[in-house]
């Protein structure tokens, strides 16, 4: 498998030239690439993009702490651009469907039925989804390798999680030093502390980790549902095989890399404490080593040097993308108190870490249209406020939709009633 990897990346860096001097791809904005073919082998379940029309029913199961905001950001403007519906949480389960309860459709805002796209956060339940989306929805998800996965959880739910908050030096080592001194499975914010990937898919974070049927169980109910798994470490690659999958273009997948934590607050784990980690998260460990060769063995059928090429013109157009938005410069992240724009912040879970995010130049309005201001502008607005935006958008398109009925003329009640009914 490392030596697959290995040899991916150097054809990833002998394509770029040629790449370059064959396909002859130019780009002035988004939306504007001209059509490329790299004469990619189609697979049987991955149709070549442009051969039939986009696929556009699709529920994303976003998970925690592997790049699923990015992911979500992606989707909600692909259901912007082809007047879609998503799917949104009731105000009262705020920007997630009431995580970490169990999903159920009562969760979903009426004014966003029926939907096409569904991404926002959940504990997966297959049934109550398949009852709420088309038959047709393609099922998504993303991993992320399990000791980085809980590091990165650590230190961004340590004030919102009592296995977390019991450990007083905020240390990993404390916590694996005795993990069952600290975890109990049955708080409410424990799936942040063991398993969480297993969680969210709706499976038993707490099995031991000894019951290898339920193991083999899990992995083969995963891998019936979701038709692509994604992983966070190879993330455009998994992008290159998304698009085939749903047969979408080269500009439904550019992105800039959202809810990022300052790399101050990040820290290396040495392999003794990264293999606790996965002993700790053995169901996750399981899930991620499976669908990590899942996916290159999709690469693989797809040609490697096809997917090498499309990951650098997909890279290439990301980087054009992001001068044109940020004045000619690759933007530098900024923590929430340097960013003016208050829709353009992302939320901060505890005054422990600083999760960074993008302010747009000042003279941006002057350069581009508003169409391309919006575009840029929608491209790094956080999660929160572009789940505002977005059931703002719908609610009003629902009303337009379903216009209240006139009130009906009243008559006046016969005097007999009128003289015996109670007064409220």
């Amino acid at each position: 498998k490392m030596l697959r990897k290995k040899i991916f990346l150097f054809i990833v860096a002998i394509s770029t030239l040629s790449l370059l001097l064959h396909q002859g791809i130019h780009s002035s904005w988004y939306g504007s690439w001209e059509p490329f073919y790299f004469s990619c082998p189609s697979l049987q379940s991955h149709p070549a993009p442009g051969l039939k029309p986009k696929h556009t029913n699709v529920a994303f199961l976003k998970t925690h702490k592997t790049a699923s905001s990015t992911m979500q950001n992606l989707l909600f403007r692909f259901a912007e651009r082809n007047n879609l519906t998503v799917a949104l949480p009731v105000q009262s389960c705020a920007h997630q469907f009431c995580y970490p309860q169990t999903f159920s459709s009562h969760f979903v805002h009426p004014h966003t039925l029926p939907p096409n796209v569904i991404t926002s956060h959940m504990r997966f339940n297959k049934a109550e989804l398949q009852r709420l989306m088309p038959n047709n929805t393609i099922y998504i998800t993303i991993l992320r390798e399990p000791s980085a996965m809980f590091e990165s959880s650590f230190t961004y739910f340590y004030h919102h999680c009592q296995s977390f908050k019991r450990v007083r030096d905020g240390s990993l080592e404390t916590f694996f030093a005795d993990p069952w001194r600290y975890y109990q499975p049955k708080e409410k914010d424990s799936m942040y502390a063991r398993n969480t990937l297993a969680f969210d898919l709706g499976l038993d974070k707490d099995r031991p980790a000894e019951d290898e049927e339920y193991v083999r169980a899990s992995l083969a109910e995963v891998e019936k549902v979701f038709s692509l798994v994604m992983i966070a470490e190879y993330f455009d690659e998994s992008l290159v095989l998304l698009r085939h999958l749903l047969s979408w273009d080269l500009d439904d997948v550019l992105y800039f890399k959202l809810n990022m934590r300052k790399a101050s607050s990040k820290r290396s784990l040495t392999p003794g404490l990264a293999a606790k980690i996965r002993s700790w998260n053995s169901l996750d460990a399981h899930l991620y080593d499976h669908f990590n060769a899942s996916l290159w063995r999709q690469i693989s059928a797809l040609g490697l040097a096809c997917v090498a090429r499309e990951v650098h013109v997909l890279r290439q157009a990301r980087e054009k993308l992001m001068r044109s938005c940020f004045d000619g410069t690759v933007p530098l992240l900024r923590s929430a108190s340097q960013i003016k724009n208050n829709n353009l912040r992302p939320w901060q879970p505890s005054g422990k870490v600083d999760i960074m995010g993008y302010d747009l130049p000042a003279n941006l309005s002057r350069r581009y249209s508003s169409q391309a201001q919006e575009l840029c502008f929608k491209l790094i607005m956080p999660e929160v406020q572009y789940t505002q935006v977005l059931l703002r958008s719908q609610s009003i398109r629902y009303r337009r939709g379903h216009p209240l009925r006139p009130p009906q003329q009243s008559h006046p009640l016969p005097l007999s009633i009128r003289k015996t009914s109670p007064r409220h």
